[in-house]
């Protein structure tokens, strides 16, 4: 029954985002230097995307409790995880995204913090970055968390995640 095997979802991966974030590192830098005065970044972004983040975090551990069908808890509906799924790999490649265009654009006036606006710019840039990089973290394991259990890979190990 080899077909199966090419319809079967996979787990998200480290290259895609990693090329998606280097790509967008490059453009946040060229951006900043085409642009003739510096761009301001928006602060909101940081709180908004650790509001995610948590969020995120949260739905992952209640999920894999739903999934594991721990006392307490109602089963999850097939439908209901296939979308978390979904939001979980579109918010990886989403946050590598932003990690790497903030990113870019902070390293772009690091030779120049001493000037306050490139401080404000570097600060903002810094903690976006950082902030999209806890939301791919939090996204990684509620994509985690959806596993069924048993289907972890060949090696036995249910607390192991593996390649499905």
């Amino acid at each position: 029954m080899g077909d199966d095997d090419g319809r079967r979802l996979r787990p998200t991966g480290w290259r895609l985002p990693l090329v998606l974030f280097v790509a967008s590192a490059v453009a946040g830098a060229l951006v900043a230097h085409a642009l003739p005065g510096l761009p301001l970044i928006p602060w909101s972004a940081i709180p908004t995307l650790l509001l995610l983040a948590f969020a995120e975090a949260f739905t992952a551990r209640r999920t894999r409790r739903r999934i594991r069908r721990e006392p307490g808890t109602e089963p999850i509906p097939p439908i209901s995880a296939a979308r978390l799924v979904a939001l979980a790999k579109a918010s990886v490649l989403v946050a590598a995204v932003f990690a790497g265009a903030f990113a870019g654009m902070a390293l772009t006036v690091l030779d120049t913090l001493e000037l306050p606006v490139h401080r404000e710019v570097f600060l903002t840039g810094l903690g976006t970055a950082v902030a999209s990089l806890l939301l791919m973290a939090a996204a990684y394991r509620l994509e985690w968390a959806c596993r069924v259990p048993g289907d972890e890979g060949g090696n036995g190990d249910r607390n192991t995640p593996g390649t499905a």
